[in-house]
């Protein structure tokens, strides 16, 4: 068997009926149709299943959550009894990480447990100004004056950011990190 190309993946579900409800009425119960109907049935459940475990869910939270993602294998990893090797869930997690600081860095804890297996995929988010104009910023956000610059990372512990100016006036902040562990 071949390894699968990127148009056999996504979250596709036929949407003509494979079957003739009425041919389950009709049949009779040792009857070979209703057989191969109840096949078709359990056959297109299964798709069903298959499908929505592989979608993105839109789900934000403050706790760690599998997203659906599926990013390509890693060479060398794979199923017991398969010989594909396995795409790698991702995980994400949002951080309401207060205000933005005066000219400084300030640090919050992810609360992720970070090893040599673990890759952040994305790491973003928006500070907002709820007074005085409501204005928004991108995170990270650049730039051409140096000092405007917002810096936004991850280490094993924290996620921090880095203002150049005072931007205290942010006081929402909200941060989208995902990562992988294999």
């Amino acid at each position: 068997m071949a390894q699968l190309e990127n148009k056999d993946l996504g979250s596709f579900i036929p949407t003509t009926q494979l079957w003739d409800t009425s041919e389950v009425f009709e049949a009779n119960i040792g009857n070979e149709e209703l057989k191969e109907l109840l096949v078709r049935m359990y056959q297109n459940l299964n798709r069903m299943a298959l499908s929505l475990n592989v979608k993105e869910s839109a789900y934000y939270d403050t706790e760690e959550f599998v997203t659906g993602q599926q990013y390509f294998p890693l060479p060398g990893l794979t199923s017991a009894g398969t010989q594909f090797p396995d795409y790698r869930q991702t995980t994400r997690k949002v951080i309401n990480f207060g205000g933005l600081p005066n000219a400084g860095t300030t640090n919050i804890a992810h609360g992720i447990i970070c090893s040599a297996d673990t890759i952040f995929t994305r790491i973003y988010g928006v500070a907002t100004d709820p007074t005085g104009g409501f204005s928004y910023l991108p995170l990270p956000y650049s730039s051409n004056t140096l000092i405007n610059n917002i810096d936004l990372s991850v280490t094993g512990t924290n996620v921090s950011i880095t203002t150049g100016i005072n931007r205290t006036a942010y006081t929402i902040t909200y941060i989208v990190i995902e990562w992988l562990n294999f």
